[in-house]
């Protein structure tokens, strides 16, 4: 216990810090401190954040004020100074004026403020969109602002695409990493439309994520690598691939809930997500239909929603539910709330998460108090806290590039308000295949108070071969993570078996070969659709066997 008042006449002083554009955390503390101090005779502005109430109020009595130095024994303890510059300097979800306002470095943005930038504010306006996945009941609506800066800015389809591009990319690129060969901005913009053209993805990127890129070598960024497909680097699929290649479908009792393991199932209320990844595993589903593939309809309709609560309920072995889609993140608060409560309301289900690459790709919802989403979210955490229940937030962070001041905001005012936050990484090629950047990304996650939870192997998905890696790439970078970070900080590495067999640990395989590139796994606690004592097979992409084994596959593109 503190044994002082703060008198009104009284300044506190302590370091200025400068937050840089991953992590301003102070070691130690998990808090992050203003730059400002305040001066208490001038009053302290708490616009944004809370005080502890001792602090400037006079109407609360505290033991006497000490009179000498702060420190001085036997009053205060040696770090009673360090945490009364933390009270004094509460975290703070406000613009920050000497915060990087990283997005004015691409020329399309140079001159949105702050203001308008973390703006994510949703509506019940309408907005009309040409996504073909959009259209049916009034629960098929996507509520948003048509003057919202966001989502008014969100990149979605060819023709915006092609405009940001024509602004935002120099007239050379780099072809190599050296650079010794240059790519002109036009060869650069007919290649990322010929991939559009070829993926099985719809085009969606949000500003945040846009001006995470390095524009300035596009082709080599991690983040654009994710979300931008370029056709002269895609790779003839995998011979053993198929459309929906984890089987998903066919695990599915009812349309959108997949009933795989025999005490969770995964409930797939809408097919809509705020960014599209490439190497999107329900790419069978998710978003747009593309001339390569014509999606399965996951409508969120109500009749479907309803068809789903009433599966859970019938089976009293479910006690766990994943609500993904799609991304939670398109979910109105008035249907995330419904969803929450109608699940916590179920006797047999004792754990659900909600799954959003929101954080990762649009945290500035998470911060816009004029928004519903993150407060719904919340409520739904403490009315299933009172209820002796979990509920989590699963995100999806695959760079560290991906993190920002803005994102560290996001997870400390979720972390603030009680919410559990996991993140499931994807091991891609080029993007976080190394040990330095996925050890850097789980270090970054576990600072924001984001449990590293799983890093998945790559799914074999149409158009993303080159993003693929060998078996023995996620086995190795396991081996050197381990014991790096706390063992609750470390993710667990996992394959999640074609054919249905679910995720099983990547070390955990009965063979591996190699030169076929063919590892194989068993599932004993998948008994479903007569899958007892099957064997699953995973495949290495073609292009990374040895020389003389690639001639056993005849891969088509």
């Amino acid at each position: 216990m503190l044994s002082r008042v703060i008198r009104p006449n009284r300044v506190i002083r302590g370091p200025v810090f400068q937050p840089n554009p991953v992590s301003s955390r102070r070691t130690g503390s998990s808090l992050r401190l203003q730059a400002q101090v305040a001066d208490v005779s001038k009053g302290i502005d708490t616009a944004g954040c809370s005080l502890p109430a001792f602090i400037g109020n006079p109407n609360i009595q505290s033991e006497p004020s000490v009179v000498g130095p702060i420190g001085t024994p036997p009053y205060d303890s040696p770090g009673a100074a360090k945490l009364e510059n933390v009270l004094a300097n509460p975290v703070s979800f406000e613009i920050q004026s000497d915060r990087d306002e990283f997005w004015r470095k691409v020329p399309y943005w140079a001159d949105v403020t702050a203001k308008d930038f973390l703006s994510y504010r949703w509506s019940l306006q309408v907005l009309a969109t040409h996504d073909s996945s959009l259209h049916s009941s009034v629960w098929d609506i996507v509520l948003l602002t048509s003057m919202n800066w966001q989502v008014a800015n969100t990149v979605q389809g060819t023709v915006k695409l092609f405009k940001f591009l024509q602004a935002v990319v120099p007239e050379e690129v780099p072809v190599d990493k050296l650079g010794m060969q240059m790519q002109s901005r036009d060869e650069f913009i007919k290649d990322v439309l010929d991939g559009v053209a070829a993926a099985t993805m719809a085009i969606r990127m949000t500003p945040y994520i846009l001006s995470r890129i390095n524009w300035l070598d596009p082709r080599h960024d991690p983040i654009a690598r994710q979300f931008l497909p370029m056709k002269s680097v895609m790779l003839p699929d995998h011979p053993k691939l198929t459309l929906d290649s984890l089987h998903e479908t066919a695990d599915s009792p009812v349309k959108g809930l997949v009933h795989r393991y025999t005490d969770k199932a995964l409930f797939l209320p809408t097919s809509v997500c705020p960014t599209y990844c490439m190497f999107c595993t329900r790419s069978y589903a998710v978003g747009a239909d593309k001339n390569t593939v014509t999606k399965a309809s996951l409508k969120p309709t109500r009749r479907r929603w309803e068809e789903a609560f009433d599966y859970i309920q019938s089976r009293p072995e479910l006690q766990d539910i994943v609500v993904s889609g799609g991304d939670s993140y398109y979910l109105q608060p008035e249907q995330l709330t419904l969803i929450g409560e109608r699940l916590i309301s179920l006797p047999n289900i004792k754990r659900f998460r909600f799954a959003s690459k929101g954080l990762a790709v649009a945290p500035t919802r998470i911060l816009d108090e004029s928004d519903g989403w993150v407060n719904a979210l919340i409520d739904i955490s403490n009315k299933a806290k009172k209820a002796g229940k979990s509920m989590a937030l699963h995100t999806h962070f695959n760079s560290p590039n991906e993190i920002s001041w803005i994102s560290s905001d996001a997870s400390q005012k979720l972390f603030e308000n009680g919410v559990m936050v996991r993140n499931q990484t994807v091991l891609l090629r080029g993007v976080n295949d190394d040990y330095e950047t996925m050890s850097t990304l789980i270090r970054q996650l576990a600072d924001n108070n984001i449990t590293p939870y799983y890093v998945y192997q790559c799914d074999l998905v149409e158009r993303v071969e080159h993003l693929r890696t060998p078996l023995q790439t996620i086995l190795d970078l396991e081996a050197k993570i381990r014991g790096s970070i706390a063992g609750f900080m470390t993710p667990s590495f996992v394959v999640d078996l074609p054919g249905g067999g679910g995720k099983r640990l990547a070390c955990s395989y009965q063979s591996y070969n190699r030169d076929t590139g063919v590892s194989t796994f068993v599932a004993p606690a998948i008994t479903g659709r007569d899958k007892a004592d099957k064997v699953y097979e995973y495949y290495d992409p073609v292009d990374m066997l040895p020389e003389a084994s690639r001639g056993v596959y005849k891969p088509s593109i």
